[in-house]
């Protein structure tokens, strides 16, 4: 049974969060909080395992709230965040400070209960999340040197394809910062909110080499560009003569997730074949195994996260499990196979290249 605490001002929220969750066999509110001040007697004197949290409170803020507890009593959080800029904005700073997971409100008349299947998956990741090892791995990442340089051709040919869930925005964040702006046209999916793929492509676009955005239907993929699925919209890769595209659509939800990583790497295994390299970081679930199978069986090279760096080794210990991985790597060392992978794909860019 996992004890959760439910920590935001809204009575309404509260109410319809201990009663919908409570469904959840797996799962039982011991307790909730109408501030950061509240909250802090009840964690020493309920223990809770998980704690949802808003961001947006009286007398703390939830940012506040959560370096203070990640500092003193670190545990694992869910963030509650409203779906507007500067929300977004805020929940990228929660997931930087550690919590493991964020999920959107509605809107601003929001009613819970339409999102409480996802808290309570978020819940559950949570619960078995390793944060203090994420934490961990981000800054050897962040203090790692960088990759011995390694000749990448400027080419539309190559293709990188990551695909990642929770735990995955300092995942994302530790492999994208060690690429050069050299890399091949890279295309990620990582499960977020609406609205909040934008707020974390923009943060990423301000730290890494590449260039960094979401995802727009008809861009076209090119070296030095990594584009990150926008949420709520699955992303597919297609092929145009010697260029690489996107398109985006609103199909239905794969393993519950929209955008999907398998949705991705299927097509990224149908139209550019032995000329990618697939990536599947931390996350709850199987999303993404089946794809990253797909790419290795149509002549990709493909890498997992291991367990030790993961924060939820889910989707890489299912990959793994069906041997979709070619090799299984740290998160520190990560960028550096994808690399010295992409280096090799060359050969075979040559042979499609029409002479």
């Amino acid at each position: 049974m996992i004890r959760v605490l439910v920590v935001d001002d809204s009575a309404v929220v509260r109410k319809i969060l201990t009663e919908e969750l409570s469904k959840h066999k797996d799962i039982e509110v011991v307790g909730t909080a109408v501030d950061p001040y509240v909250a802090r007697d009840k964690i020493v004197s309920l223990k809770p395992d998980v704690i949802t949290l808003d961001l947006e409170m009286p007398r703390m803020n939830g940012l506040t709230f959560l370096a203070k507890l990640m500092k003193y009593r670190p545990m694992p959080v869910v963030v509650i965040s409203s779906l507007t800029p500067k929300g977004s904005q805020t929940a990228m700073q929660a997931l930087e400070l550690g919590a493991v997971e964020v999920i959107g409100k509605p809107g601003s008349a929001y009613t819970v209960s339409a999102v409480v299947r996802q808290v309570a998956n978020a819940i559950r990741a949570a619960s078995v999340a390793r944060f203090d090892k994420s934490q961990a791995a981000a800054e050897t990442a962040s203090a790692a040197t960088s990759p011995e340089p390694l000749p990448v051709l400027r080419t539309t040919h190559s293709i990188l394809a990551i695909g990642a869930s929770t735990g995955g925005t300092e995942a994302i964040k530790a492999v994208l910062t060690q690429l050069p702006v050299t890399t091949p046209g890279t295309v990620i999916v990582q499960h977020m909110p609406e609205h909040f793929t934008s707020a974390f492509a923009e943060r990423l676009n301000g730290i890494c080499a590449m260039e960094v955005r979401e995802a727009r239907d008809g861009d076209v993929v090119s070296p030095g560009l990594a584009l990150l699925a926008p949420g709520n919209q699955h992303m597919v890769l297609h092929r145009s003569g010697a260029s690489y595209g996107v398109r985006l659509n609103k199909g239905p939800q794969v393993h519950y997730q929209r955008p999907s990583v398998d949705v991705l790497f299927h097509s990224v295994a149908q139209h550019a074949g032995p000329n990618a390299v697939g990536c599947i970081l931390t996350g709850m679930g199987a999303d993404g195994a089946k794809g990253l199978k797909m790419m290795r069986d149509a002549g990709a090279h493909t890498v997992a996260q291991d367990e030790a760096s993961c924060v939820v080794f889910g989707m890489p210990r299912e990959a793994i499990a069906m041997e979709a991985a070619c090799e299984v790597a740290p998160l520190n060392a990560i960028a550096q196979r994808l690399l010295r992978a992409l280096k090799q794909r060359q050969p075979a860019e040559a042979a499609a290249t029409p002479a």
